[in-house]
């Protein structure tokens, strides 16, 4: 059982498929990137359930910053040389200095804001490799995640004009079905 966000970073190293994809990625150079959301909740969350087979991943989301370069075929070069390195994995690479026009939402300032600014505090996450050393990305802490908790973050709570997407996507994720301690916080079902 996680408790700590040592814990996460812990449970990471001792992931050797998790080491693999974080260390495809670093090989990329791309400014100011991590390995964001499911690559980590569902970590966190087969680990809470004591799940010993990794769920399986929609994609892998390689998140970066590069305000000099927004051209989408950029994005799909770093999949191919990351596709190209393991093919197995589904890369998907976003740069989010141009995802805030694609979501319809103020511009980002960097990787981390854009973290800040998914729906559920649970997949605001994201984890680095750089120079052998792992960074944990968690603007709103653990506490939702290692407690299976879905809440929306601040831009998609309750009375908020992104709260109905907040809801919409956790009904189609229904990952109370994966995970039978997710719990979801009001009457989202």
């Amino acid at each position: 059982m996680l408790k700590t966000e040592e814990d996460i970073v812990d449970a990471i190293k001792q992931d050797a498929w998790m080491m693999e994809v974080l260390e495809a990625a670093a090989t990329l150079l791309l400014p100011d990137h991590c390995i964001s959301a499911g690559f980590v909740r569902s970590k966190v969350w087969d680990v809470q359930h004591g799940n010993t087979i990794r769920t399986p991943l929609a994609d892998v989301d390689v998140v970066y910053f590069d305000a000099s370069d927004i051209d989408e075929a950029t994005e799909k070069r770093y999949e191919n040389e990351l596709r190209h390195m393991m093919p197995s994995v589904p890369w998907s690479v976003k740069n989010q200095a141009r995802m805030h026009e694609i979501n319809g939402m103020p511009a980002f300032r960097n990787t981390a804001h854009a973290i800040a600014c998914y729906p559920e505090t649970a997949t605001s996450i994201g984890v680095s490799l750089k120079q052998d050393k792992l960074y944990l990305f968690a603007p709103y802490g653990v506490a939702d995640l290692l407690a299976c908790r879905v809440v929306p973050t601040p831009l998609y709570a309750a009375g908020t004009s992104y709260h109905s997407l907040f809801l919409k996507r956790v009904r189609q994720k229904d990952w109370h079905q994966q995970w039978t301690q997710v719990k979801m916080e009001g009457d989202v079902l």
